[in-house]
């Protein structure tokens, strides 16, 4: 039996100014399932307060602290408190609010990074682990139709085995020092207390999610080149990862902030013995696979033509386009979907839990410091790598 209201849901972060709490709270409104009824949306007080107004919240449930809304929402009848927390802080507080949150039983959707040290992903895996809670990682790309798309055909074995992954994310945002005129989000993504890692943590940490989620291949090794172009910059902006596979391929990640002209410019292509196919998510409706025999194919978005996972994340008929914030939506809905069923007592299908978990949190934050430290020390690292289970 479906749950008879909707699912309720507290922010931290996303205050004035912030980009990514908006696209989170416009994912999460998405399919009308979720409402947000509160939330601490600034280490300020009154930016906090001002936030809620804008939202139109309750100004009881508007908080000073994140400490003081784990602590009154946990306080709160079992129909009322929230069910749910989302992390939309810097990446520095994504730790200690979700064991904030986590110790008073609340699920968590926390932004990627999923920490800034590979020390506290692995206690976040064990802590989702003691409490029994769902956690998930909006590594968002991954809700794309077409991924899920290329996904499926990869795992059917169309390809043949993987031989190479090439995954490139690029964009120009950060080719000036833009941190030095108080720009908001560059002040902060360029201050390693604040971020831990730049360009890897921002931007390589989708691509490596990405070449994972889609090909399924485990990382065994990598050698990283990773560099500031801008003087005076404290964090990386630029990165090439040569990576290997345990199944013997290879492949090539690039993230970049100061490739000028880029805006958003993420990219896959993976090539198998019998075929490849490339996704690129500026054109996110369509992606191509190839054959050693045959010409190109162009597949579109919506289409009955295409697998169950992919059809699972689509809202909207052919021709009609699906795009970043749709993409969010899906890992929104799966993780609702996966809530609903926890408080309904009712098995979840298997396609609802297709979200990234606390596990690809920790693997993602692996990489992320793995790669600094190869080029830090010029040499290949050993990437065998399994998180604590949960």
């Amino acid at each position: 039996m479906p749950l008879s209201r909707k699912l309720r849901y507290g922010m931290v972060g996303g205050g004035p100014g912030a980009f990514i709490g908006a696209v989170h709270r416009m994912a999460a409104a998405l399919d009308g399932t979720m409402e947000l009824v509160a939330g601490t949306f600034s280490s300020q007080p009154e930016k906090s307060r001002q936030m809620g107004e804008a939202l139109h919240l309750d100004p009881a449930r508007v908080y000073a602290s994140y400490e003081e809304m784990a602590e009154q929402e946990a306080g709160r009848p079992e129909g009322d408190r929230i069910d749910f927390v989302v992390i939309v802080t810097p990446n520095y507080l994504h730790f200690p609010v979700a064991r904030t949150f986590i110790e008073r039983g609340f699920h968590v959707v926390c932004d990627k990074p999923m920490t800034t040290t590979l020390e506290d992903a692995e206690a976040l895996c064990r802590l989702v682990a003691q409490y029994g809670v769902l956690f998930a990682v909006t590594y968002n790309y991954t809700g794309y139709p077409m991924v899920r798309e290329a996904r499926a055909r990869v795992r059917r074995g169309e390809l043949g085995a993987i031989r190479k992954v090439v995954v490139e994310y690029s964009q120009g945002w950060l080719a000036t020092p833009l941190e030095q005129t108080g720009h908001k989000q560059a002040s902060w993504r360029t201050d390693p207390q604040q971020a831990g890692a730049g360009a890897l943590g921002d931007i390589g940490s989708h691509a490596e999610h990405l070449a994972r989620y889609m090909t399924g291949l485990r990382l065994h090794a990598l050698y990283a080149d990773v560099h500031t172009c801008i003087p005076g910059r404290r964090v990386e902006d630029d990165a090439q990862v040569l990576l290997r596979y345990a199944n013997g391929a290879r492949g090539l990640l690039v993230a970049s902030q100061i490739s000028v002209g880029e805006e958003n410019n993420l990219n896959i292509r993976v090539y198998g013995e019998r075929g490849s196919l490339a996704w690129y998510q500026e054109e996110p409706n369509v992606f191509y696979v190839r054959s050693l025999d045959g010409p190109e194919q162009v597949l579109r978005r919506g289409n009955a033509y295409l697998s169950p996972e992919a059809r699972h994340a689509t809202r909207l008929p052919p021709g009609h386009p699906e795009g970043f914030i749709e993409a969010f939506a899906t890992i929104y809905q799966n993780v609702g979907r996966a809530l609903e069923a926890r408080l309904t007592g009712e098995p979840a299908p298997a396609e609802v839990m297709d979200f990234p978990t606390v596990q690809d949190g920790a693997t993602g934050v692996h990489f992320i410091q793995k790669a600094l430290e190869s080029s830090r020390r010029g040499v290949w690292l050993d990437m065998d790598y399994q998180p604590p289970e949960t």
